[in-house]
């Protein structure tokens, strides 16, 4: 291993590969294009067969910040290419790239001046998902880097255990080296959990910056998916309670406890309530499966680690798992694991009055739902959406929670469709009074508020072929607000499909449909052409 070049003010950039010619190029010129302040390019090709080491090869000849190295075999995962990669740097400082993801202009250098400025081991930026080919960018962990900040220690700020990336980062290659943190090697998927784990247990002064440094593109029509996206089997999620087990030691191991607490309640609120979204579109064999790593999981969790933040919808579905032998109440646990979470009726009490999840789990109390606070309640609203040529009609309903709702007085309602691939597109429709009464939810629900409001469908279509998501915000009494979504209800002909007849466009196709969480969401696809592209890509999804 060549020994670090002294001039403290350069980067190297790991590039890995394998079998992926029609990116890798983009990738590492991203990285050459970052300007003086990226003195070598690494590309490790892991053993590729389809041409992307001859490319790499044709552009390190006219590129001698370029070098290529040539993995003799597979290693089965990116944690080994990675560690290659580190092994055979020079510069000062050095940060990871995937090869089909892009570093954005003035990435490195806004990372760079951070870790110079601050004298930090580790400086992170804002990653962005990039969904192709619609081009919606969605930021990771967005609260992390809404600013400037210097940590310096990590238990200092435990939300640094949510961002597991091991790219959108720039690390001291001295310090990686010094406390010999390096990535699982071989087939290891969620690599970067572990490795995030090694750096954070090591206490490196930490930077933050507000700057967009990562672009990882998300292609879910590719014929092989990224691990992130593989959830199909099984054994996707072995891997994934693996690896956050594996977190959980290495911080508690280095006497980070905070941050190992901090770990396993991110299991909780975002990887459960992830996989808890999706579990009913699976067979009943995978629920099983499913079920019964996770209950093996989480019953390694103490006291303390349920008595944090108890109401908090991730640990509510996780108590649920783990007192149910069987899996059980899909439907419900879809909904709490929504973003935001939503508690679909029925709401139980035990007989001495407290709420609990139901007459059958009453071991699984929901007391603690009465002292949250009304801007973190669970609430469930219903919507139902009939299209029709000239009112298309929008009804909501707010179901009671416990009493909580009453107490905090639900005034009105603000709707919004928000464009799926450009969340920045939003149509408003305005503030609706909510008022009380309306056909309550037949298994139970002690009041409701309803709201109803109409649809321009022409606002919605002047953007041409898209998807709606519904948006609301109830306000109540006192001033205070809760952002949520809207289950969709499902009765007889609710979510069919309608062309509706459109003075400007002739005919428009509207479909309203439930989300994978639930929630209702809408597409539309204006004029004779719009609706023939909505039904062609329909066959060939279905033919694929």
């Amino acid at each position: 291993m060549d020994a670090l070049r002294n001039d403290g003010k350069s980067v190297a950039v790991v590039v890995i590969g394998y079998d992926d010619a029609a990116h890798v190029t983009d990738a590492v010129r991203s990285a050459l294009g970052q300007g003086p302040a990226v003195r070598e390019v690494v590309a490790v090709d892991d053993c590729s067969t389809d041409g992307s080491a001859e490319l790499l090869d044709r552009l390190a000849a006219a590129e001698p910040r370029l070098r290529v190295i040539r993995r003799r075999a597979n290693s089965g995962g990116c944690g080994t290419p990675r560690n290659t990669g580190l092994d055979a740097v020079t510069s000062p400082y050095v940060m990871f790239l995937d090869s089909d993801d892009v570093l954005p202009p003035g990435a490195v250098d806004a990372l760079l001046g951070a870790a110079t400025g601050t004298r930090a081991e580790v400086v992170g930026g804002l990653c962005v998902r990039r969904e192709l080919p619609s081009g919606r960018e969605v930021p990771w962990q967005a609260g992390l880097y809404a600013h400037h900040a210097v940590v310096p220690r990590p238990a200092r700020r435990p939300r640094l255990v949510h961002d597991t990336l091991c790219v959108s980062k720039l690390y001291r290659t001295g310090f990686l080296r010094e406390h010999r943190i390096r990535f699982p090697e071989g087939r290891f998927p969620y690599e970067d959990v572990v490795f995030t784990a090694r750096v954070l247990a090591a206490a490196p002064r930490i930077a933050l910056v507000p700057d967009r440094v990562y672009v990882w593109h998300v292609r879910r029509s590719a014929e092989r998916l990224s691990i992130s996206l593989d959830r199909a089997g099984v054994d996707n999620w072995r891997a994934r309670t693996q690896a956050c087990r594996q977190a959980y030691e290495i911080l508690l191991g280095a006497g980070q406890k905070e941050l190992a607490r901090a770990a396993r309640a991110k299991f909780l609120d975002h990887d459960l309530r992830m996989y808890l979204r999706e579990l009913g579109l699976r067979d009943a064999a995978y629920r099983r499966a499913w079920w019964e790593l996770t209950r093996e999981h989480l019953a390694e969790y103490d006291a303390d680690d349920w008595a944090r933040n108890p109401g908090a919808p991730g640990r509510l579905a996780g108590r649920v798992v783990l007192a149910a032998p069987e899996p059980r109440d899909l439907p419900r646990l879809r909904e709490l694991a929504a973003r935001p979470a939503r508690l679909y009726p029925p709401y139980a009490r035990a007989s001495d009055g407290t709420p609990v999840w139901s007459g059958d789990l009453p071991q699984v109390s929901l007391e603690p739902l009465l002292s949250a606070p009304v801007r973190a309640l669970p609430l469930a609203v219903d919507a139902a959406l009939r299209p029709r040529a000239r009112d298309t009609r929008l009804r909501l309903r707010l179901h009671e929670l416990y009493g909580r709702v009453a107490q905090a007085g639900p005034e009105a309602v603000e709707v919004e469709w928000c464009h799926r691939d450009d969340g920045d597109v939003v149509v408003r429709a305005g503030t609706v009074p909510l008022v009380p009464g309306g056909e309550a939810h037949p298994a139970g629900t002690s009041a409701v508020w309803s709201a109803e409001t109409g649809v321009d469908l022409s606002a919605l279509v002047a953007f041409g072929a898209g998807t709606w998501d519904l948006r609301l915000r109830v306000r109540f009494r006192d001033g205070a607000s809760r952002e949520v979504t809207a289950h969709a209800l499902t009765g007889a002909g609710l979510l069919r499909r309608r062309a509706v007849p459109s003075a400007r466009r002739g005919v428009v196709l509207v479909q309203p449909y439930p989300t994978h969480s639930g929630a209702l969401a809408l597409r539309v696809a204006p004029g004779v052409r719009g609706v023939l592209s909505v039904v062609r890509r329909r066959l060939r999804r279905l033919l694929h």
